[in-house]
């Protein structure tokens, strides 16, 4: 099957495309094994650029996202914006507004790369989630099974700040697969955790924080981490964490594969995300979108902190952080999304079964995760009644999450809408975010 609205250009894309991804299912398999991903009966076609009212949205109304955002780079509040919006597998709004560095003068494409960080979360979540497909470890069990550092957890008991000394409790139960992938473990994210305390107990074991261009692995901080008290116990609070970093590890040891080779040859490459990756060839590094704050009425590049901008481009690239180290482009997320909308296919190849999916995008962490206007399940944040009423954030069950660099992204199973925001800058006032998905929503037309 073939869509009729393309050109005859665009359909010879598309079969190059279409072979080459077969191709990859084929050598993936026979390469890495079972878990790799399958030939699909079912078949929806790559995301196509359409006319918006081909896909039931008004040109009119899409048209307000173009001035918000236009409006937005005038008023200094944010340097660059691109702005995607697909329904039913078409693009049918995808622009870029503002500069990708002013510093050198650089405009904004909308091909250009953006750091995800922790958009990365949902992507190592899926690789998770394929490799329990295969049957490999159930959701449930210990990580220590895997990681063995992880068998004398404890929870932070007393805390010496002087010496930046502890004890700890012993935990009522192991960190399991489940707890990582929903932040109930009880780990912490060091440097920019809400708690002092664990800020400092993670600078002074040498835990790696996000982004580095030092030569670490992923494997050597998990261990780091893994002798570190706990928040809480495992499954009784939520708390933001690097448990998406502890995943990236174990992946690599259920896989038998580096993290970032799981990824490339099991996602990106079979859905085309081929401008998605820890870190970028030089052929790209042209494209990577400088990282902004405000400063005396300008935009200038954000210096060098406890990590450098920098290390998409520079540095070790050695360290494939699970939970924040991943740059893509609009496209491509929206890309992995509408394999999510599509019930876990895109163009014929099968990454996930509907029924995981399913799983995946149950209440998985109670009434722990919020006030009750969104629920987390395994990958995403997801939108409950309560948040539907609100307004302007989308059907009941729309997923979504966001990004360290002020990146947002939604998708809603029952509009079949796709809105991705990408944007790259620490600080400053930005109210796009909540804009941008409201007039995605009011777009409707149909």
């Amino acid at each position: 099957m073939k869509p009729n609205s393309l050109h005859s250009l665009d359909l010879a894309l598309f079969a190059r495309m279409r072979a080459s991804l077969l191709i990859t299912v084929v050598v993936s398999i026979s390469t890495f094994g079972s878990f790799a991903q399958t030939q699909s009966g079912a078949y929806s076609r790559p995301l196509t650029e359409a006319s918006p009212e081909s896909a039931g949205m008004s040109p009119e109304r899409l048209a307000r996202i173009g001035a918000v955002c236009a409006k937005a780079v005038a008023d200094g509040m944010v340097p660059g914006v691109v702005a995607l919006v697909a329904r039913h597998g078409n693009i049918v709004y995808h622009k870029s507004f503002g500069m990708a560095d002013n510093a050198a003068n650089r405009p904004l494409k909308r091909d250009d790369i953006f750091r995800i960080a922790s958009q990365s979360k949902a992507i190592t979540s899926t690789a998770v989630m394929m490799l329990w497909e295969d049957g490999r470890f159930q959701l449930d069990d210990p990580i220590s099974k895997f990681i063995p550092e992880f068998k004398n957890s404890g929870v932070l008991a007393t805390f010496n700040e002087q010496e930046v000394s502890w004890t700890t409790e012993p935990v009522k139960r192991p960190i399991t697969i489940r707890h990582l992938l929903t932040h109930t473990s009880g780990i912490g994210y060091g440097v920019i955790d809400g708690d002092e305390r664990f800020k400092k107990i993670y600078a002074k074991a040498g835990v790696t924080d996000l982004f580095t261009t030092e030569p670490v692995t992923i494997a050597e901080s998990v261990k780091k981490l893994a002798k570190l008290p706990l928040h809480h116990h495992p499954g009784e609070r939520f708390t933001y964490s690097e448990g998406l970093d502890v995943l990236g590890n174990f992946i690599e040891i259920v896989s038998g594969i580096p993290f970032d080779v799981f990824l490339r040859t099991h996602l990106f490459e079979p859905l085309g995300m081929m401008d998605t990756g820890f870190y970028l060839p030089a052929e790209k590094a042209s494209r990577l979108v400088a990282v902004q704050k405000p400063e005396n009425g300008n935009w200038v590049r954000y210096p060098v902190t406890f990590y450098d901008p920098d290390y998409p481009i520079k540095g070790a690239k050695t360290f494939f952080s699970g939970g924040a180290g991943l740059c893509s482009t609009a496209r491509d997320y929206a890309t992995f999304l509408q394999m999510y909308l599509n019930g876990g296919e895109l163009n014929g190849v099968r990454i996930l079964s509907r029924t995981t999916i399913k799983t995946i995008m149950s209440n998985q962490a109670g009434d722990l995760f919020s006030g009750g206007d969104k629920h987390y399940g395994l990958a995403f944040g997801l939108i409950t009644e309560k948040g539907l009423a609100k307004g302007g954030e989308g059907s009941a069950d729309t997923f979504d999450w966001g990004g360290y660099f002020n990146t947002q992204y939604f998708a809603d199973p029952e509009e079949q809408i796709v809105g991705i925001l990408m944007k790259q800058t620490q600080g400053g006032a930005d109210d796009t975010g909540w804009k941008f998905r409201l007039l995605v929503g009011q777009s409707v037309d149909d």
